[in-house]
């Protein structure tokens, strides 16, 4: 695999950060600097600052993010959530949940483990709770249900479940951009509150917003 992704499944940074280490000539390879984009078996000899290059122990966090925080790790957009919960080593958000958006995200450092469940051929289930700007009908949830035209595509069959006059739960398992925001509007609805609260097998439960806490990969699965 490339250098970036091995430091990347490691935990030791991003990808991109693994370029600027890179650039900055600290990583050795078999006696040699590493070059941008080199190739390397977890079996060579490579050395980060000196020192034997290992991986770190996996960190697993489900993470109640409040509305107006962002799900980056860039560290120039206001409110990231790196900045918010302020972990002391390189974690990264998996996925993304907007801006005006509450819930459940994980972060991790565990580069493979991301990959897995951004994978939208994996149909790994997420559930959200949604309240809307007004009462709907049953056609309303058979039409979400069955899929709806947004992005020049159908959305995939999901699951619903009637909470409310305005509010539902929905089960997706696709992640586009805005998806159950831009469903309800084609639909004639505006979403006023949304939350996430499961990823596959890992529950939001009692976890208080602007809370974190551990959790152990057997909890995902």
């Amino acid at each position: 695999m490339r250098i970036n992704k091995l430091l990347s499944n490691y935990g030791i940074c991003s990808r991109k950060e693994a370029r600027k280490l890179i650039e900055e000539g600290r990583i050795i390879v078999n006696g040699s600097k590493c070059i941008q984009g080199q190739w390397v078996e977890e079996s060579d000899d490579i050395l980060l600052d000196n020192e034997k290059l290992l991986p770190k122990k996996k960190v697993y966090i489900a993470f109640n993010k409040p509305v107006g925080v962002v799900c980056t790790a860039a560290s120039h957009v206001e409110n990231n959530i790196i900045d918010y919960i302020n972990y002391p080593e390189y974690i990264f958000p998996v996925g993304r949940l907007d801006k005006e958006s509450e819930g459940l995200i994980i972060l991790t450092n565990d580069g493979e483990m991301a990959n897995k469940i951004l994978e939208s051929e994996n149909m790994h289930e997420k559930e959200y709770v949604v309240t809307v700007d007004k009462s709907y009908d049953e056609e309303f949830l058979n039409n979400m249900a069955t899929g709806v035209e947004i992005l020049g595509v159908k959305t995939r069959p999901c699951k619903m479940e009637r909470v409310s006059d305005d509010t539902f739960k929905i089960t997706l398992t696709q992640g586009l951009n805005r998806q159950i925001r831009r469903m309800c509007k084609t639909l004639g609805y505006k979403v006023v509150i949304l939350k996430r609260i499961r990823i596959l097998n890992l529950y939001l439960n009692d976890l208080e917003i602007g809370k974190w806490r551990y959790f152990n990969e057997k909890e995902l699965y």
